[in-house]
């Protein structure tokens, strides 16, 4: 009768030490997480006029520039003091194109600190991510 009291109690208590392991381990890792930013400024470029207009963006809303529908998804500081990047996601569709076949002329991660990395590519517009704040 002693022995099935203490299993019970044992497993309890593993039970209730693997909860607190699994809850100290999240509250770690969430600290280490990016912190998803509210606003995206993005900066347009006409290269027809040489005219550069700065924008607001707040995300998961489409905005709409000239020809352009921008959408920004995800926008992302990171916690680095020296050198801080800053990284969105972004969806671009160009209004006047009709082929079909294509949907966004830009759907992908782009960075502050290298655009050429991941290029936007536009006959008469450039697109550049300048930063993300709440």
């Amino acid at each position: 009768m002693l022995l099935k009291k203490n299993i019970k109690a044992g497993k309890v208590n593993f039970l209730l030490l693997s909860l607190l392991s699994i809850l100290i381990i999240n509250n770690v890792h969430a600290g280490t997480l990016p912190k998803n930013e509210t606003t995206a400024e993005l900066s347009i470029l006409d290269k027809v006029s040489s005219k550069n207009t700065n924008i607001k963006i707040q995300v998961g809303e489409e905005f709409s520039f000239q020809n352009l529908n921008i959408k920004v998804l995800k926008c992302y500081n990171s916690e680095f003091d020296d050198d801080p990047e800053v990284t969105a996601y972004m969806q671009v569709k160009d209004i006047t194109m009709n082929n079909n076949d294509r949907v966004f002329i830009f759907n992908d991660w782009t960075f502050a600190s290298s655009p050429s990395l991941r290029p936007f590519d536009h006959p008469v517009y450039d697109v550049w991510l300048k930063k993300c704040y709440s």
